[in-house]
């Protein structure tokens, strides 16, 4: 049952990222199905609901939604919901270590500010990561 809530996606928007949050969601949508976290079938949150979630404008997230849908990431159902389609969708290593340095750059960033070395920072992540495995 654990293994199933590790495997759920849970969206984050970083508006310190410079990326608008649109893409920001494709980009968690597309790692997710890489690595996947999301299959063929499975259902996206509504706009709304992800809307209301994210604390951003429904534009925003049908936007993402409907880019999505131009690459064939997704296929929504009028009435129904966006729907994960059957589409391939890959990220090399080296666009994941790039995304995971762009957000631990970030999070040390902001961390440090509060006063945190990188030594606790290492001792933090390595304890919270014996928790979850």
């Amino acid at each position: 049952m654990a293994e199933l809530e590790l495997k759920k996606l849970e969206f984050s928007l970083d508006p310190k990222s410079g990326v608008p949050f649109y893409k920001q969601i494709i980009l968690q949508v597309e790692m997710a199905i890489a690595d996947k976290r999301l299959t063929n079938g499975e259902q996206l949150p509504t706009v709304r609901s992800l809307a209301v979630d994210l604390k951003i404008n429904p534009n925003t997230v049908a936007r993402a939604y409907n880019e999505m849908e131009i690459r064939g990431i997704v296929m929504t159902q009028q009435g129904t919901g966006t729907f994960i389609s059957d589409k391939k969708v890959e990220m090399d290593a080296v666009k994941r270590e790039q995304i995971l340095g762009e957000i631990s750059r970030s999070f040390i960033s902001k961390a440090g500010s509060y006063g945190f070395t990188l030594e606790e920072i290492i001792r933090y992540l390595q304890d919270i990561g014996q928790e979850v495995t």
